[in-house]
């Protein structure tokens, strides 16, 4: 959630990257499947409306309109051009 890396957080913590490393793996199994996951997430269906917040926007709609769930967190990989890269470092 804060973005920081797991050194940080076991500066802040004071506990071993192993160690925040190993429970960060089991709390993100914990909620990516069973009951959290499944009461929780729902993902978009093939048929379902493009969501208004795209539809309207001209900065979004053309680069969207055929992707699913691409502005709800859903990972999309790219590759920024050499003059994009100090731009985009550290980025999530």
């Amino acid at each position: 959630v804060t973005g920081l890396s797991a050194w940080h957080i076991g500066e802040r913590f004071q506990h071993s990257t192993d160690t925040i490393s190993r429970y960060f793996k089991q709390m993100l199994h914990a909620f990516s499947e069973g009951p959290i996951y499944t009461t929780y997430v729902r993902l978009p269906r093939a048929d379902s409306p493009i969501p208004s917040r795209i539809a309207a926007n001209t900065k979004f709609y053309p680069y969207f309109k055929d992707t699913i769930g691409a502005l709800d967190g859903t990972h999309i990989a790219c590759v920024p051009s050499k003059s994009e890269w100090d731009l985009m470092r550290n980025r999530k």
